[in-house]
């Protein structure tokens, strides 16, 4: 026999007892109670409509118990809403499988219609989450709450605006929000850091709203995101879907979490003072973690947020990288003549060849990162302290100045001693009187120079022959003494012996009326 569905609810309705409902349906007691048992679970009221049949009332309150009339076949439910958590598994591709089963089988399959039907009662009844328009761990909504928060300064009473970011998962409406001071670019990233943090995964797409913190250009099929922002979707594996302007369907669900929140969590502390963000969030916790135990509301959808998070969303995410993404700005620069950029005035090498074109800019706590054309050139330890320092690599330069670089007074020292005694006096006065040490180097470098046309000895001599001369020795003097000294070492007739002793004196060679600081 039957059962009579809706007879039985009406006349429960109208307080008849068990006993006369099973003598006028013909139904036993303990299955009147059961349907009438479930029917309570699903608020089933009269009056009822003209669709409301026995037969809808059974697949409504029994989906399990579907009459399989005519031969046709029941579908695992279970494994079809265990494969639609899968990338790109459809309802479609799911009754497409099943029908190939059921002809292997030798058993008429539901059509379609009936077979989504059958799901979603199934989904409905015994699982959290509907996996149809959106798959667990598939997508993130972010945006800003449009109600905003406010501390008061402990100081001078004033009130300050805290801006709440809300972040959700539309599968489990699982939600995260906290609060920050402003809604700049290091406020939204560092709020999608803790998000990710809070979720424990990564989903595999991330729709924010069209704002210029993450979006350069939203343009009708183009979508330009800043340096910073595609930068940390690349860390945590995803990619951004940024809704479409003036388009909430987009981000339908972090909308709606977005006034309940306000609700929940910004009404509610409407009348309570904080002095100190922390404060603040240490209260927007507190409320965050009700609102996700708090049951739903809709009739079908038993348990909460967090317990739809946990059995039903949480597996499909995606692991947490190993560290957390460091944040960091971008500026755009042009090479100067030195082959250094101004980063916040300290000043950071990079290949010479790029002199005079512009490079990008990646600046994090502890690291300068420098980019030509998508390709990163140089990497510096950020500098901090006094204004001004300089962090050059010796690669960077051309070689000329490379070996000037490395060239130091002891170095100097060094290089004359190995020459003799009076190269040695020469260098040590150098040295020494030289308003700036690096005018002195450049000095003494030069006369090292020297060694690539003239002998050791010969410098030697030249050095000698001007301490004899001059009580301020100077490169240039040196240079035309050892010309000098060559010349002179050239025998012009058969007769011609060598020396090394002059014929001219020392107006010849420029010394008189020479600085004794000119070292050039």
């Amino acid at each position: 026999m039957s059962i009579q569905y809706r007879k039985i609810l009406e006349l429960h309705a109208q307080k008849v007892v068990q006993r006369n409902i099973a003598a006028a349906t013909g139904n036993s007691r303990p299955k009147i109670a059961e349907i009438i048992k479930r029917a309570k679970e699903e608020v089933l009221v009269p009056p009822f409509t003209d669709e409301m049949d026995d037969e809808w009332f059974e697949a409504l309150l029994f989906p399990h118990k579907k009459r399989e009339s005519k031969g046709r076949q029941l579908p695992d439910f279970e494994h079809i809403h265990t494969e639609l958590a899968k990338s790109n598994v459809t309802l479609s591709l799911l009754h497409y499988e099943y029908e190939a089963m059921c002809r292997q089988n030798n058993v008429i399959p539901y059509a379609y219609r009936t077979f989504c039907q059958y799901y979603h009662e199934y989904a409905q009844k015994y699982k959290a989450t509907m996996r149809i328009k959106r798959k667990p761990g598939e997508t993130m909504e972010v945006d800003w709450a449009g109600t905003t928060l406010s501390l008061t300064d402990s100081d001078t009473g004033e009130i300050v605006k805290a801006y709440l970011f809300v972040a959700t998962l539309p599968c489990s409406q699982y939600g995260y929000c906290e609060a920050r001071l402003s809604m700049k670019q290091e406020d939204w990233l560092v709020s999608h850091i803790h998000a990710y943090k809070y979720f424990g995964g990564v989903t595999e797409i991330l729709v924010p709203d069209n704002l210029k913190t993450g979006v350069t250009r939203h343009r009708s099929g183009e979508t330009v995101l800043n340096s910073t922002y595609r930068e940390l979707t690349s860390h945590y594996n995803t990619i951004i879907l940024p809704a479409r302007v003036r388009t909430p369907k987009d981000k339908a669900n972090v909308e709606g979490s977005v006034k309940i929140l306000s609700t929940w969590i910004i009404a509610a502390l409407r009348n309570e003072k904080f002095f100190t963000l922390i404060e603040l969030n240490q209260a927007v916790r507190e409320k965050l973690d009700e609102f996700n135990l708090r049951p739903f509301t809709k009739k079908y959808k038993k348990g909460n947020r967090k317990d739809a998070f946990i059995s039903e969303e949480q597996f499909a995410l995606q692991p947490l990288p190993r560290v957390p993404y460091k944040m960091a700005t971008w500026k755009t620069a042009t090479v100067q003549l030195d082959y250094h950029t101004n980063v916040e005035n300290m000043f950071y090498s990079v290949p010479y060849e790029y002199i005079q074109n512009k490079v990008d800019i990646k600046v994090t706590k502890d690291l300068v990162e420098i980019f030509y054309q998508d390709s990163r050139i140089a990497s510096h330890k950020r500098l901090y302290g006094k204004l001004g320092q300089f962090s050059t690599n010796h690669d960077h330069l051309p070689e000329n100045h490379q070996l000037y670089l490395d060239y130091t007074p002891k170095e100097a020292i060094k290089w004359a001693e190995s020459i003799g005694e009076a190269t040695t006096e020469v260098v040590r006065y150098l040295l020494k009187s030289a308003k700036v040490e690096k005018q002195a180097l450049k000095a003494t470098l030069r006369l090292k120079n020297f060694g690539r046309k003239y002998s050791s000895e010969a410098i030697e001599q030249a050095c000698q022959d001007i301490i004899k001369i001059a009580s301020a020795p100077t490169v240039p003097v040196i240079e035309r003494l050892l010309r000098s000294n060559q010349q002179q070492e050239q025998p012009h007739n058969a007769s011609a012996q060598n020396t090394y002793g002059f014929t001219r004196g020392a107006a010849y060679f420029g010394i008189e009326g020479e600085k004794d600081n000119d070292i050039r």
